[in-house]
């Protein structure tokens, strides 16, 4: 079912929310990222249960800024940001997470989670290398590549992007 951007409302995530993003989280990864694995289903790293403890603790403690993307009552996408000081960090904040389901792809809920997450700050993000649907995102919103290149869990090759 497409949602309607009139049903979308992006707000603060409180401690409650944990599980919905969770699963939103291991979901869209599925999405995204279950191309990079031999069996999506006995991977970890698609498992919602391990991953509700971290967003209970990251809520709660406050580790990260974190917004979602609610739509009727439902959890749909979220992002999360946090500082990065030192001398060596690339900019000052970094886009740690943006990942929206993809029943929800061009509701405008990336839009609205990234707008309300960073706004136009200057950030880093890293993104998988082979995911172009979330570079031509991130270009409409001014990030370019930097020319660093990392792995990530299963993800062969991510770069990062800056503005």
């Amino acid at each position: 079912m497409e949602r309607s951007r009139a049903t979308l409302r992006i707000r603060p995530a409180i401690p409650a929310d944990a599980v919905a993003i969770a699963t939103v989280h291991a979901r869209s990864w599925r999405e995204t990222q279950g191309r990079f694995v031999d069996d999506p289903d006995t991977n970890p790293w698609f498992d919602a249960e391990r991953r509700i403890g971290m967003w209970r603790s990251s809520l709660e403690e406050e580790e990260l800024n974190v917004v979602v993307a609610d739509a009727d009552g439902s959890i749909v996408g979220f992002a999360a940001t946090h500082l990065t000081p030192g001398a060596d960090a690339v900019r000052p904040e970094e886009l740690q997470m943006l990942y929206v389901a993809e029943s929800s792809h061009g509701s405008g809920a990336g839009q609205g989670l990234l707008d309300a997450v960073l706004g136009n700050r200057p950030a880093s993000l890293w993104v998988a290398a082979d995911n172009p649907r979330a570079h031509a995102f991130y270009r409409r919103n001014e990030f370019r590549p930097d020319g660093a290149e990392s792995s990530f869990g299963p993800i062969p090759r991510t770069v990062s992007l800056v503005r």
